[in-house]
């Protein structure tokens, strides 16, 4: 009989509960700090931004949180979402090693996005928010609340970062389509995108300054609330799905990773997968070596500092400890526009403290040439962000060729790039290079921390 390639468990197994790693660390992470007293925040402080039910998710000690039926109900759309064996681009590859993905690209959006976006505007729909505010980088995010919004009946409105909201006009349509309304970030329409343009009228954009556009307007407004998709604990408390999925095709296959790799911008997509794995690694029940991978034009993780910073450009938000290149960071307009973030999930840069995950930067080229390998084999175009984490497990795969270690790799395929082939146009006609962050840009940036 042929050996499997595609492992799809039964909707009646597809898990129950998300998985909170905070219990299991050594030591619990840093908490955030009001921005005024700089004292740590309480529930009532995050009140005028999130529902009380996300508030609770966000500093739970519960090492699980059962998914509503409502929730589940959604997620049925596409869930489970299946886990391939990449035999075509082992053999192209002619290494020993054994790739497995786990493919999010299944979503009615194309991307893991969905897996947070449907909770959290479930539970703002409960608690009667009728509008989410939100920022969005390549698109992804944006697309996948504005789905959310539109299946429990919230409006939507959107701040895109300039250059992302140039490069890919089709994620906009997405949006629209699905009853959002969307600006180009930083805009005319609040006092923090005001004032960036006034300083740089032809600025790019950046995630912090679109959060802050969007988080202003969300203070400002009754019956409207923000909604983030990535950074915090409750963000990547709904990803966890992937993993627990994940662990249970593993067993279906027979097998048990040796490497795990992830791309992380602000963390949702690598700590989905990779939390659930760490804690069979704690448990001592697998021993996998967790590998976070970031663009070498906004590396976090590797070059910035582990610090309390703010989470957007304007200081609005809380403090958070976590890796940062400093919330004034303006990134190259690079195309992995879901990457570019001056800082690290909290938690996922409280792991890397720890010791418990590798990290490191790749440039943009690398990354486009493992796409590229991968469409050509899998059949699939992978969106730029997660090429990252392609061209991190191809390197894995070529030292096992050269060892002849028979590894087990595993990666999340986060999302295809069927609206971000502008982005492979510009690799395929030779108009892409690296933008390696000049040291001087750095310490610039980093001289702004609160």
């Amino acid at each position: 009989m042929a050996e499997r390639t595609k492992y799809i468990l039964d909707e009646a197994d597809m898990p129950a509960r998300w998985y909170n790693v905070v219990p299991d660390l050594p030591e619990p992470p840093p908490p955030p700090l009001h921005p005024g007293t700089r004292e740590p925040i309480g529930p009532d402080d995050l009140a005028p931004l999130f529902p009380q039910a996300l508030i609770a998710q966000e500093v739970t000690t519960e090492r699980y949180v059962d998914i509503p039926e409502e929730v589940l109900d959604v997620y049925r759309l596409w869930r489970p979402s299946p886990l391939f064996r990449a035999r075509r681009l082992e053999k192209a590859l002619g290494t020993p090693a054994r790739i497995y993905y786990k493919y999010e690209g299944v979503s009615p959006v194309g991307s893991h996005k969905p897996n947070t976006a449907v909770p959290q505007a479930f539970y703002n729909a409960a608690e009667g928010v009728t509008r989410l505010t939100t920022e969005t980088g390549a698109g992804q995010w944006g697309s996948a609340l504005a789905f959310a919004c539109a299946t429990f009946g919230l409006e939507c409105e959107v701040w895109q970062v300039r250059a992302s909201y140039d490069q890919k006009p089709y994620r906009k349509l997405m949006m629209e389509t699905f009853g959002a309304t969307v600006h180009p970030s930083p805009s005319e329409l609040t006092a923090s995108g005001r004032a960036i343009l006034a300083a740089d009228p032809g600025s790019t954009g950046s995630l912090g300054i679109a959060i802050s556009e969007a988080v202003e307007q969300a203070a400002q407004a009754e019956n409207t609330r923000y909604a983030l998709g990535s950074v915090l604990n409750h963000v990547l408390l709904h990803q966890t799905i992937i993993g627990e999925e994940a662990l249970k095709q593993f067993e279906l296959a027979g097998d048990t990773p040796d490497v795990l790799v992830g791309c992380t911008g602000g963390g949702s997509n690598f700590g989905g997968l990779a939390f659930p794995f760490l804690r069979e690694k704690l448990a001592g029940r697998m021993d996998p070596v967790i590998r976070a991978v970031e663009p070498a034009a906004c590396p976090t993780l590797t070059r910035g500092k582990y610090a309390y910073d703010f989470g957007d450009t304007a200081g609005l938000t809380p403090l958070l400890k976590m890796h940062t290149l400093g919330h004034d960071f303006i990134p190259d307009p690079i195309h992995a526009g879901g990457l570019r973030y001056h800082g690290m999930s909290p938690l996922i840069s409280h792991i890397y403290e720890l010791g418990l995950i590798e990290a490191l930067a790749i440039g943009q080229e690398d990354c486009f040439a493992a796409g590229v390998q991968f469409a050509r084999t899998e059949g699939i175009i992978p969106a730029p962000e997660p090429t990252h984490a392609l061209a991190a497990c191809i390197q894995e795969a070529l030292r096992c060729k050269e060892t002849g270690e028979e590894k087990v790799i595993l990666t999340a395929l986060c999302g295809h790039a069927h609206l971000d082939l502008p982005a492979y146009g510009a690799y395929l006609a030779g108009n892409i290079s690296d933008h390696e962050l000049p040291e001087e840009a750095l310490a610039q940036s980093l001289a702004g921390l609160p």
